[in-house]
């Protein structure tokens, strides 16, 4: 079956164009490559299921089906090979209320939560926000351009105190792109264990890993030992493009640390989001299809961008291995030496086109720039890029 991720989609002007974060934040004539929301529309099968329930007409307080604890087990099973029982989820209006309800509900004011820059930015603002100490170690930096990132175990460890309780897991790995190495991994669980700390994986970009043969492995079904401390967020947010509709699902196989978690969310979020709820089943449960056509055309737009940073003078990028975000060094940039103000907030001003600043991830000098448009967006904003940066 064919879909269309060629037409461009009106997001901006009145005509079909409702508000969007992503389109309405910045003047009309700059092009968006910012924040973590494609430019497709999401699987026909989606939209239809989505029609079907809004011509119901009535939209009251809703359930989780059982039906969709089911589809989620059944995907979880068949691309990853984990058994995710309907008991152990948690569904709830997003994962970044599901960052601070599990601060608030697996630590104590004063605990530790520790997190690995760069990162998605909720990540840094969890322990303010919830009244605990923000505690960060870096990733260690490519050893040459078009090397990947590296998770530098030693790093984490030094940062380690006897507060630290929590630790907050980008896996696939946003900004960067990186799934992880096993190695890295049984390191990673290795460092867990031994300090007793307990773990928030978010695993959202899992289902959009871009290398041939690559495969997913949760960080739960991988390391057993893990299975008793370890919260993990999924979301078809990222993969079918559903943010709007503000569902996902925390997955505790724990009791005690699911009893803790329900509770603390109990006054702190809405009820299911009755529509939410129907987009995730229809896409877990028919959107395989979709996913395999949209992953054809993230290759082909992961490769146009590699091409053209490779003229780009002292920019540098790991290509990513996982979603649609690139992670650019833009600290040597050439064309953007004279620059007084970040090099996201340069770009911006010189080429309109907005990118995410790196300083908002942990770490300044770099920015993340979202590849999931339609190719023709895409080309116009790299072209505009190009005429700065191969400056």
């Amino acid at each position: 079956m064919e879909f269309d991720f060629a037409t461009p989609v009106e997001r901006r002007h009145p005509r079909g164009g409702w508000p969007s974060q992503k389109w309405h934040r910045y003047a009309q004539d700059v092009l968006p490559l910012w924040v973590a929301d494609m430019d497709f529309a999401s699987p026909p099968a989606v939209i239809r299921a989505l029609q079907d329930r809004v011509d119901h007409g009535v939209f009251g307080y809703g359930l989780v089906p059982d039906s969709l604890r089911q589809t989620l087990g059944a995907w979880s099973a068949e691309h990853y090979g984990w058994e995710i029982h309907p008991e152990w989820q948690c569904w709830l209006p997003g994962v970044v209320p599901a960052l601070h309800l599990a601060s608030l509900a697996l630590t104590e004011p004063g605990d530790g939560v520790l997190t690995v820059t760069p990162i998605y930015p909720p990540f840094l603002k969890v322990a303010e926000r919830t009244g605990r100490l923000p505690q960060q170690a870096a990733l260690r930096e490519p050893a040459a351009p078009g090397k990947d990132w590296q998770l530098d175990l030693e790093a984490l460890d030094a940062v380690i105190t006897p507060q630290t309780r929590l630790l907050l897991w980008c896996h696939p790995h946003n900004p960067t792109g990186r799934v992880w190495s096993e190695q890295e991994l049984a390191g990673l669980a290795e460092l867990v264990v031994r300090h007793d700390l307990l773990v928030v994986s978010d695993e959202l970009h899992c289902d959009l890993l871009l290398d041939e043969g690559a495969r997913h492995r949760p960080l739960a079904a991988a390391f057993p030992e893990l299975a008793d401390r370890i919260l993990t967020l999924w979301a078809p947010s990222k993969t079918f493009n559903l943010a709007g509709l503000t569902t996902a699902c925390a997955v505790i196989p724990n009791a005690g640390l699911r009893q803790r978690f329900t509770a603390m969310a109990k006054g702190l979020q809405p009820d299911a989001n009755v529509l939410g709820l129907v987009a995730a089943e229809t896409a877990y449960a028919q959107g395989d299809p979709w996913r395999q056509a949209l992953l054809e055309v993230l290759r082909g737009h992961r490769q146009q961008l590699v091409s053209r940073v490779a003229y780009w003078p002292g920019v540098a990028m790991a290509a990513p291995e996982s979603t649609y975000l690139a992670w650019l060094d833009l600290r040597d940039a050439k064309g953007l030496s004279d620059a007084r103000t970040s090099p996201a907030e340069a770009l911006l001003e010189r080429a309109g086109v907005a990118l995410s600043d790196g300083a908002a991830f942990g770490w300044p000098g770099f920015a993340r720039l979202n590849f999931g448009t339609t190719a023709s967006q895409l080309d116009a904003a790299l072209a505009r890029l190009d005429a700065v940066l191969r400056a």
